[in-house]
């Protein structure tokens, strides 16, 4: 017999299933389900992006690309983020294409990180900047954000973690699953305490596009003598409705992303080339697509931010992407529990707050990504299931 233990990789052992995928398969398996759990635009792809991967495929156009990506797709990111985000790229030295934003994550993390080097970590937060530090051989170091500071990184907060062996801060802002933002005032803040380390920031932009009210998204590598110290991660799955077609990018300085470039090209060796001419139909001609997607999210936003506070719960206003984060520690339930019950008892399913960190316990992620009659059907289940939990 073969002991599988024996011959795994000791890291590989360390990391935990994603807590996002658990409740997902589960709604799955059952009938009548409403999942408001995965963070998945319910829009499909603008007509005219898809109508350039099609032409694509019937032109023949099935080749490999370049390692870092079409030519012309990566002037166009450069333009997007100068048009967007006032920062300029130099499209053939500090743009990488990947397989999506998380390619572009791991290809960071790998990079820079060596046995050892401590990784700044603020949760809530995505699932995967945990067990790929780990995977990477680093050490992750948590900082846990609160409601009271609206779930943002503080300077104090920082200062504190760091230490000569921090090699790495990650910035997930828009925040999933909180949904927090943050400012310039709050970024030039965190800027100065790391203006004399020698530390690289990975500002995980992919939700840059949903942001709401009248201040737009505000990129790190915009902050004065950031940008030489920041990897941008990005991508067109959120922005433009793209999941399926597997599309990222990485920014930065020369220096990093020529060596995060050795990696994708043994590791992956080019991003799909039919998504690659369709995500160029995306930034020419996909503005007006954003602009409606983030209008509607924002009707989403309000009416399930509304619909918690008043079943009784503390509901911090999201100010990004496309998650609410309500406090359920009234219930007396944890997050598990909450969860669990509420498939369970009314085929609706939420993310436990623990998927994203420890410190998420009391809370649950709920996705406003879907159609609003999806919303509306499941916030009516909830209501229930609290009221017969009061009772």
């Amino acid at each position: 017999m073969i002991n599988y233990e024996e011959l795994l990789n000791d890291k590989i052992k360390k990391v935990k299933p994603s807590g996002i995928r658990k409740f997902f398969d589960i709604a799955n398996e059952m009938e009548d389900v409403i999942s408001l759990s995965v963070g998945e635009p319910d829009f499909s792809t603008p007509w005219h992006v898809r109508a350039a991967g099609i032409e694509s495929l019937e032109k023949g156009r099935t080749w490999y690309t370049p390692n870092r990506g079409f030519s012309e797709l990566r002037q166009e990111i450069s333009k997007y983020y100068k048009r967007r985000f006032d920062v300029e790229y130099v499209p053939d030295k500090e743009v990488l294409v990947t397989v999506g934003g998380s390619e572009a994550i791991d290809l960071c993390i790998r990079s820079l990180v060596s046995s050892g080097d401590e990784v700044l970590i603020p949760q809530p937060c995505f699932v995967c900047y945990e067990p790929m530090t780990l995977l990477a051989g680093g050490t992750p170091v948590i900082i846990e954000t609160k409601a009271e500071d609206e779930f943002r990184l503080t300077p104090g907060q920082l200062k504190e973690k760091i230490t000569d062996k921090t090699k790495l801060l990650i910035l997930p802002y828009p925040n999933n699953p909180t949904g927090a933002v943050m400012k310039r005032e709050h970024l030039e803040a965190i800027a100065e305490v790391l203006r004399d380390k020698n530390i690289i920031v990975m500002s995980d932009e992919i939700y840059g596009e949903l942001n709401y009210g009248e201040e737009r998204h505000v990129s790190f590598a915009e902050i004065d003598g950031m940008k030489e110290k920041t990897i941008v991660v990005n991508g067109f799955s959120k922005s433009y409705a793209m999941t399926g077609w597997r599309l990222g990018y990485a920014l930065g300085p020369e220096e990093l992303i020529s060596k995060m470039t050795v990696v994708h090209q043994y590791a992956i060796m080019s991003a799909p080339t039919m998504a690659q001419y369709a995500a160029i139909e995306a930034l020419k001609n996909g503005d007006e697509d954003i602009d409606k997607m983030r209008s509607e999210y924002d009707l989403r936003r309000r009416l399930v931010v509304s619909s918690f506070r008043k079943m009784g719960f503390e509901c911090f206003e999201p100010e990004g992407a496309f998650y609410v984060f309500p406090c359920i520690k009234s219930t007396g339930l944890t997050s598990d529990e909450f969860c669990s019950r509420l498939i369970r008892e009314k085929h609706v399913a939420v993310v436990p707050g623990t998927a994203f960190g420890d410190c998420g316990e009391g809370y649950v992620r709920v996705s406003y990504s879907y159609s609003i009659t999806h919303i509306r059907e499941a916030l009516k289940r909830i209501q229930e299931f609290i009221e017969e939990i009061k009772n």
